[in-house]
């Protein structure tokens, strides 16, 4: 494992803060190779610490789910922010434009351009969804007025 250890920086070689770094840049493929070509090299009747290496086995597992799970929480808060913003149509809102104008309208539709959804709204103005600050419960709804009818006279008797 001496060739491990000199990369993960944990041997008694010495290895440098960039020689660690190159560690971490490494994909578990590469560590793989690394392992087995560490096995295929050492002395049978002085073997490695076969502790070590299952140690190492685990941290790439380990890591490998770390990634996998944050790549579907990103999934989920994208589709949860969608669907936040679909909830706006018809209200009023106001925030931040990508160029940090203070804009608020009515939200018309929404757009989403990889991982990130946009309000877009009723006098042009597009507003990322994180930049909303204001949001009026209320829907916009035009004023009603009442039907306008005529009097009512009382029947004459003759």
């Amino acid at each position: 494992m001496s060739a491990i250890n000199a990369l993960s920086g944990s041997g008694s070689s010495g290895a440098t803060s960039g020689t660690a770094s190159r560690f971490n840049d490494l994909s578990s493929e590469e560590f793989i190779k690394i392992i087995f070509t560490e096995l295929s090299n050492q002395d049978p009747f002085k073997p490695n610490d076969s502790g070590a290496l299952l140690d190492q086995l685990n941290s790439i597992r380990s890591i490998e789910s770390d990634i996998e799970l944050s790549n579907r929480l990103q999934s989920i808060v994208s589709q949860n922010q969608l669907s936040t913003a679909g909830g706006l149509i018809g209200k009023r809102v106001a925030g931040l434009t990508a160029d940090a104008e203070r804009v608020g309208g009515t939200v018309r539709s929404v757009a989403r351009t990889g991982d990130e959804v946009a309000l877009l709204l009723d006098n042009g103005w597009i507003i990322p969804m994180d930049n909303v600050e204001f949001i009026d419960q209320q829907p916009v709804t035009p004023p009603v007025t009442p039907p306008v009818t005529p009097p009512v006279t009382p029947p004459t008797t003759p």
